[in-house]
């Protein structure tokens, strides 16, 4: 490539990469931002004292407003206002985390205590990231909220839209390549196993406005690697779906679901 030319892409590049810089937080503050929130909420630090909670959560608050301002134009959104709503619900935060990790220990007869969840289990971390992610999502807080959430993703391999609607509380079961679709809505004391697909069943931009993901209600159970597929499928509350079921239709309240091919090759093979 000739001088000339080099120079000229070097400025295209710059110039649209500019541009994304301006409207995009830096993804190291806002990882930082959240493990300073979770540290607050969930603490490690056996020096924490009751004097300096106040100052580590003022701290925490003036970091989130500094990562708004940088990237966000406040004519467009009051940051202030966005930012006192998120730290009001922040005890609903805490309340809800709380019932979660309750849940996922009651759940789970390898688990020696609510602590342990807390502070080991991937499951509750992407549940936590996600609530966090939610509230801001309603405080119309844009990108952080994805940014968030990718992390967690990439964390713990739980895939959690923000903008998704989800009950308390909320088990996830080991975790890994479970997907919860943007316009998904899962109801109260819902379990969700590994690999477990909340997805849409069909992928068009023309759709975005348009639910597309389903709907499961309270006290239902997924277990590993189902595909649940569609914004009109409904997931009958009290139901049990088993392990690599694929649905794209509703099911009634208190409904057994389970792959019938399956079943038949592990009874096959097991009388030979």
């Amino acid at each position: 490539m000739k001088d000339d030319k080099f120079d000229s892409f070097i400025e295209l590049l710059y110039q649209t990469h500019k541009a994304e810089w301006e409207a995009t937080p830096s993804i190291r503050n806002c990882v930082g931002w959240l493990f300073d929130l979770f540290e607050f909420l969930f603490p490690n630090n056996r020096s924490n004292k009751l004097s300096i909670y106040g100052g580590h959560l003022k701290k925490n608050q003036i970091d989130l407003e500094n990562i708004l301002l940088s990237y966000l134009d406040p004519r467009d959104i009051d940051i202030e206002k966005a930012v006192n709503l998120f730290y009001d619900s922040l005890d609903e935060i805490y309340q809800d985390l709380r019932n979660d990790a309750s849940m996922i220990y009651e759940n789970d007869p390898a688990a020696i205590s609510v602590h342990e969840v807390i502070v080991s289990y991937p499951g509750f971390y992407a549940i936590a990231v996600y609530r966090i992610a939610h509230k801001l999502t309603q405080a119309s807080i844009p990108i952080l909220p994805r940014i968030l959430s990718e992390h967690a993703h990439g964390k713990t391999g739980v895939d959690i839209h923000p903008k998704a609607v989800i009950g308390v509380p909320f088990c996830i079961d080991h975790g890994t390549g479970i997907v919860i679709g943007a316009t998904s809505i899962i109801g109260k004391n819902v379990t969700i196993y590994q690999g477990v697909t909340l997805g849409a069943s069909q992928v068009s931009k023309i759709l975005s406005d348009v639910k597309r993901h389903p709907t499961v209600e309270d006290n239902v159970i997924i277990y590993a690697r189902s595909t649940i597929l569609g914004g009109r499928t409904v997931i009958g509350h009290h139901s049990v779906i088993g392990g690599s079921v694929f649905l794209t239709k509703s099911v009634q309240p208190y409904s057994h679901v389970f792959n019938t091919h399956q079943l038949r090759i592990e009874v096959k093979e097991s009388l030979q």
